[in-house]
């Protein structure tokens, strides 16, 4: 707890380099003798005790939620890097599906050019056997 209470401190230093000065009203006698004794300035310094440790957790606590938005935000935009090397590998992918596409286009026109040529060879193909079989005879 100590520890955390100087760590505490040196963080309250961050903000207040100049240190925190302590101010000291003037009091009659009479309000020395009422407001200074011991007990009540033991009360005091504790209620002031507690309030510094309070703020100095209170700080804590914020640098710690700070901490975790940086570190999530840092995540997010590690995230946003992996989506968009996952885009452009899909995109790449796509334009390779896209020039098969192409050239599947391709061989099934060439294909069909081949099979109408196969066709008319069938069809020509009993007029050269009667023809043929006829030089034969």
């Amino acid at each position: 707890m100590r520890s955390f209470l100087f760590a505490g401190l040196d963080a309250l230093r961050l903000f207040w380099p100049q240190g925190l000065a302590v101010v000291r009203l003037r009091r009659s006698p009479a309000e020395t003798m009422a407001a200074g004794t011991p007990d009540s300035q033991a009360r005091f310094g504790q209620s002031v005790k507690g309030l510094l440790t309070e703020k100095v957790n209170t700080c804590g606590t914020d640098v710690i939620a700070l901490t975790k938005q940086v570190l999530k935000g840092s995540r997010s935009s590690e995230l946003l890097g992996q989506a968009a090397r996952n885009m452009v590998l899909q995109e790449d992918a796509i334009l390779h599906s896209e020039d098969s596409l192409r050239k599947m286009a391709i061989i099934t026109t060439h294909l069909q050019y081949q099979q109408e040529a196969i066709q008319k060879n069938v069809e020509q193909s009993p007029d050269l056997q009667d023809q043929l079989s006829h030089l034969l005879k």
